[in-house]
């Protein structure tokens, strides 16, 4: 069954799997003891936080281990708890890990300003200058949006942050593999990963903090992880996070930009009015937000996975209900052109084959409804 939906979450790789299941069954010591069992955990936690960092140029020492994308969010922000300074500095296009996060924090006295973007998904720097505060203790922008690929201008917000004074976070869960990641180049004092985006396992991420920040632990016991993350460590999946790394710093850029180059041609060949959402200047290659003059988005994605074509949709579900997406609301598309949109993100694996049988698919669903 083709797959068409990586921005969601990816296959594991081989390699990387291979190596989660040596882990697991035959390297089962816990890291903190000192035995070999105990020792030869320790070394593969240690060289997965060198791959970790070496894939984003970092230091080993400013990488620390989590349990995805979601927790590294919420350990930066809960921080803020432990600060004099209150406030905090977002966009409208945030994933909920961070404006649902932000939206429970302010019954603990954070106050956050909530950044519009332009039309293509991209915040101003201007509006982020604007917005700070003498109270605003942190910056947490995405580097690139979920929903339609945008990419944001995180090296000019980044040296804004820095000359006020403002620690600068950004979740950047949908970059590795895709685009390049050096931090020191972005100014940023951390950053948010989780492996199962880059072909990793589920259940295991990372967070980059610049040396020099301080934070307290989210998930307090042990010593782990430089005691900001109690718990024996996942060691099978730190150690599949790393190879992921390693793997998804050589990069699938070209071939992603090619099946999507393709997969745009056929579509605007065949769909008359078809509009792509995002920004073609600043954009994750291989992530397509498309909007269709008909039929809406639920009615394609149930014939594509009659099709056995999987690929999600521009609307969050929530208790069976669908509602418009956030990112698109935020962008300017109406309730109904919400309705009538689709995500395809591609993955390092997919064919020129594949992408033609899906625009096919789309093609013909679309002309099928529009002869009706």
């Amino acid at each position: 069954m083709p797959y068409f939906d990586h921005s969601a979450t990816t296959p594991i790789d081989p390699d990387v799997l291979n190596l989660l299941q040596k882990v697991q069954t035959e390297e089962f010591g816990n890291p903190s003891s000192t035995h070999a069992y105990g020792r030869k955990a320790r070394h593969r936690i240690e060289t997965a936080r060198k791959q970790m960092a070496a894939a984003i140029g970092a230091s080993s020492l400013e990488i620390i281990f989590t349990g995805g994308g979601s927790e590294s969010n919420n350990l930066v922000l809960w921080n803020r708890l432990y600060s004099s300074k209150k406030h905090v500095i977002t966009t409208a296009i945030e994933h909920p890990a961070i404006l649902t996060t932000l939206k429970h924090l302010k019954n603990f006295g954070i106050r956050v300003t909530v950044l519009p973007v332009d039309r293509r998904g991209r915040v101003s720097p201007e509006e982020v200058a604007r917005a700070i505060e003498s109270d605003t203790g942190l910056i947490t922008i995405m580097m690139a949006n979920n929903e339609i690929g945008t990419i944001q201008p995180l090296r000019e917000i980044g040296a804004l942050a820095k000359e006020n004074g403002i620690l600068f976070h950004s979740d950047a869960v949908q970059v590795p593999g895709k685009q390049p990641i050096r931090v020191a180049d972005l100014n940023v004092d951390m950053m948010s990963f989780s492996a199962h985006k880059f072909y990793g396992p589920k259940g295991v991420g990372a967070l980059y903090i610049r040396q020099g920040v301080k934070l307290n632990p989210l998930i307090i016991g042990g010593g782990q992880e430089r005691r900001l993350r109690a718990g024996t460590e996942n060691v099978p999946g730190i150690a599949a996070l790393g190879l992921a790394a390693e793997k998804a710093a050589r990069g699938h850029s070209d071939h992603l930009s090619d099946l999507e180059t393709q997969f745009r041609t056929l579509l605007t060949e065949t769909i008359p009015g078809i509009k792509f959402n995002g920004d073609p200047d600043h954009h994750l290659p291989g992530l397509v937000s498309l909007t269709v003059p008909n039929p809406t988005s639920d009615i394609l994605l149930i014939q594509l996975d009659l099709q056995e074509l999987a690929v999600s949709s521009g609307s969050a579900c929530s208790s069976g209900a669908v509602k418009p997406s956030h990112v698109l609301q935020a962008i300017g598309l109406s309730a109904a052109a919400n309705q009538r949109t689709l995500r395809i993100s591609f993955g390092k694996d997919n064919t020129f084959d594949e992408v033609s049988l899906l625009a096919h698919a789309i093609g013909q669903l679309c002309a099928g409804n529009l002869a009706n």
